[in-house]
Formats: C-alpha cells, structure tokens, sequence
C-alpha cells in the first residue's frame, strides 16, 4: 500500500504511523497491569495475548517478556520493509487516528445495537438482557476493578488485530491473490475467513466461551468489520477501534 507523506488518509496505513501509535498502548498495556497492583496481571490478558504467552512459555520462554518483545520485533521489522516515505506530520496523524479510532468503536457500538435488535426480531427467546450482554461482550473478561479491566481491554485490541488482522487477514489476501479471483475476491474471502477464525478461536480451548450461534455470529460481523478498518484506514486504526471498543463495553457493563 504506497503512501503519501503528505495525504493523511495514506499516511495512516503506513507502518511507521502504526508503530508511533500502537507501541504506547502496548507500554501502557504491559506495564499498567502490574503498575495497577493486581496481584495476578495473568487474569486480566485474554485472546490471543494469552494464547502467544502459552505457547511462548512452552518454549521455554518468558511469557512476561517474551510477548511484548516479540510483537514489538514483529511492528518494527514491519516498518523496516517500508522505511521509504514516513508521514511527516506524525503529530497530526497521531491525533487523528485517535479520533478515527473513537469514532470507528463508536460506530461499532451502533451497529452491535443494530445486531440485537435483529436477533431479538430472530429468535423471540433473545430478548434477554443476559444475552444481550453476551452479544456486545466480545473480549470482556471477568468483573473486577475498573481501571485494571480498561487496561486489559488494550491487549485484546492489540494482540487480536496482530493476529487476526496483521499476520492473518494480510497473509490470506496474498494467497487467495494467487489464484484466477477478480481483484476484489482475495479481499472479501480473506476477511470472511479471518473474520470466522476470529470468532471461533474465542470458542476452542479450557478457557474458551461457551458456544453461542449470536455471539459467534456478531464475532464473524466484527471481525468483517476490523478487516474493513484494516485494509482501508490501517493496522493502527483497526488496534484503536477494537481496543476503544472493549474500552466502551466495559464502562457501560461495569457493576456498580
């Protein structure tokens, strides 16, 4: 994806934009968890951040460093293959992504609220508010002090959209590409498969959720959505949105 220094709708997608506005909130991430005093920062990861750090301490590698380090090796050899043309105004790009991420999690709040109301019309026994709760929680772990869940709501958006979007949704593109596919066809399947696992892999596992066919649906719905916000605004605003997203969730659904 070329970019423009000076178009900040390019300059967004471009990695090193990504990295300036990513690598923060993996500092705050990392080090807020135990800054917080919790005395299991274990309990507040989840997804793919607790997958990577599991298989990482099978290898016999620190999960408590091995992760950060790795994804921050994976960002900057990213940004190494395309060091030509960096956005110039990296201030302004930062801002805006900020507010693009915001407004993208707002939106992505609207549309779940859409989802339910159509489930509700669906399936009469959905009209619930536990289910409801069950549909908008995607990445929501188990109740606890506020700013430790706000912390951890950060990890989902960046470790998920690594995953999912950066190594798996771009991977797929460039596979399904190397058949006889209309330009747009490698896109459109990428997403729709990345989108699936993404919300299956939440499903697999001991700790996994209990299956639920609304919640793996509006899962594959937000995982289409965050490959859009991927392939159009860039990795940094999909890890904002997804992040600002459980961000929201979470203060609405916190007790108390």
């Amino acid at each position: 994806m070329p970019s423009d220094a000076n178009d900040y709708w390019s300059a967004t997608k471009h990695p090193w934009a990504c990295i300036l506005f990513v690598l923060p909130l993996l500092a705050i991430y990392e080090v807020g968890l135990y800054a917080l005093g919790h005395t299991a920062p274990e309990e507040l990861r989840n997804g793919a951040d607790t997958w990577l750090r599991s298989a990482l301490s099978a290898l016999g590698v620190s999960p408590v460093y091995g992760a950060p380090l790795l994804l921050t090796v994976v960002l900057l050899a990213w940004g190494l293959l395309r060091r030509d043309s960096k956005p110039r105004d990296k201030i302004g790009v930062w801002v805006g992504m900020i507010g693009e991420s915001a407004a993208f999690a707002l939106l992505l709040m609207a549309l779940a609220q859409g989802l339910w109301l159509l489930f509700v019309r669906a399936d009469g026994l959905l009209g619930q508010a536990s289910q409801r709760i069950a549909l908008l929680q995607t990445n929501i772990t188990e109740p606890g002090p506020m700013w430790g869940q706000i912390v951890s709501y950060l990890g989902a958006g960046i470790y998920e959209e690594t995953l999912f979007r950066l190594m798996m949704f771009a991977g797929l593109v460039r596979l399904f590409a190397w058949g006889e596919h209309p330009s747009l066809w490698p896109t459109v399947l990428a997403a729709f498969a990345s989108a699936l696992l993404f919300a299956g892999a939440h499903h697999i596992g001991p700790g996994g959720d209990p299956f639920n066919a609304y919640v793996l649906s509006f899962r594959t719905c937000a995982g289409v959505y965050f490959a859009w916000l991927y392939q159009m605004r860039g990795f940094g605003v999909a890890v904002g949105a997804h992040a600002g997203y459980d961000v929201l969730v979470g203060l609405i659904l916190q007790p108390g």
